[in-house]
C-alpha cells in the first residue's frame, strides 16, 4: 500500500491537467470557448513579451494565441516556455524560415510552423498531409480538444484552431482575423488541412 506521503507527492508531481477533474481535451475546449467575445481583434505585430507566461492583451492576438491561452488556462501548461526549452536543446529541428540565429521567446511559440514541429516532436501528431489540398478533410476521427492546422489560400499562410464539438457538426475555435470565434469546421473547406494533433503536456 502506498503511504499517504507518497500519494501526496504523486499528486503534486502530476501535470496540472491530470489533477483537474474531467477530460483534458474537454478542459482545453472550454478554455478556448471562453475566449470568444473576449478576444475581438487580430494583430500579428511582433511584441516583446515577459518570459515565462508572456502574452499580448487578451482582446487581440493571432491564431496561435488561442491555443497558447487555452493550454495555460486549462492545464497551466506554458507553450512559450515549453517551446523555448525544446528549441534551446534542438534549434536545428525547427523551421529556419525566419533567418534567426537562436530562439526568441517573444515570437517562437506564436508561429504555427514551430507549434507543428513541437507537437510532432512530442508524439502528438495523429495525421499530417503529404500534399495539402483545398476541400480535403481530416481523415482520422476528431476528438474534442484536438488541434488542427491548415494553410490559407493567400500566401499559403499557416493557421491553427482547437476542436470544441464533435458528434454533430464539428466545431472549432480559432482566430482568422476577426477575433476568437467558434465556427463549423465545414466553413474552413477553403483552407488546406495540414496537421491533426492530440497534445497533452508531459510531467515536468
Amino acid at each position: 500500500m502506498p503511504t499517504r506521503r507518497a500519494l501526496i507527492g504523486g499528486l503534486m508531481a502530476a501535470p496540472a491537467w491530470a489533477q483537474a477533474a474531467g477530460d483534458p481535451g474537454e478542459a482545453l475546449a472550454r478554455a478556448a470557448r471562453a475566449q470568444v467575445g473576449v478576444t475581438t481583434g487580430y494583430d500579428p505585430a511582433y511584441v516583446r513579451l515577459a518570459y515565462p507566461g508572456g502574452d499580448v492583451p487578451r482582446t487581440t492576438g493571432v491564431c496561435c494565441d488561442v491555443v497558447i491561452r487555452a493550454a495555460r488556462d486549462a492545464w497551466r501548461a506554458d507553450l512559450q516556455q515549453l517551446i523555448h526549452g525544446d528549441m534551446t536543446r534542438r534549434f536545428g529541428a525547427y523551421p529556419q524560415a525566419w533567418s534567426l540565429a537562436k530562439p526568441d521567446t517573444n515570437i517562437d511559440h506564436r508561429r504555427v510552423l514551430n507549434l507543428e514541429t513541437y507537437w510532432g516532436r512530442m508524439g502528438a501528431q495523429i495525421w499530417r498531409a503529404k500534399r495539402p489540398a483545398f476541400g480535403q478533410g481530416f481523415p482520422e476521427p476528431l476528438a474534442v480538444g484536438d488541434i488542427l492546422t491548415w494553410r490559407l489560400l493567400i500566401g499559403d499562410r499557416p493557421h491553427v484552431g482547437i476542436v470544441t464539438a464533435t458528434g454533430g457538426p464539428t466545431r472549432v475555435v480559432h482566430n482568422i482575423g476577426q477575433g476568437a470565434r467558434e465556427e463549423s469546421l465545414g466553413i474552413l473547406l477553403q483552407l488546406k488541412p495540414v496537421g491533426h494533433y492530440r497534445w497533452r503536456p508531459r510531467p515536468a
